[in-house]
């Protein structure tokens, strides 16, 4: 399946962490099993401290699944979703 990198931002001020019912809604939604509802397999996420940054390492059968799994993100701040590739597949084109 394609591999994607994510990258949410937002404001200090709207950070949803701090939001006693957004933050633990969206803590289960970027969960394996919240991806998984949306066909997105999470590999790994984090969080930039202090930075009010969010990435995801994903996949899915395509760029659409993974914009509709971070519909809820695009409501608090900017979203973008990026083809990658794996660092292997790098080295065997030998081109990033």
């Amino acid at each position: 399946m394609p591999l994607f990198i994510v990258r949410h931002e937002h404001a200090a001020e709207t950070c949803p962490a701090g939001n006693p019912q957004v933050g633990p809604m969206l803590a289960q939604h970027v969960s394996k099993p919240g991806g998984e509802k949306f066909g997105v397999n999470i590999h790994g996420e984090a969080v930039v401290t202090g930075g009010d940054a969010l990435y995801l390492i994903v996949d899915a059968a395509d760029q659409s699944k993974v914009e509709a799994f971070m519909a809820p993100f695009s409501q608090m701040g900017s979203v973008e979703v990026l083809p990658a590739s794996s660092c292997e597949q790098v080295v065997a084109r030998a081109a990033c």
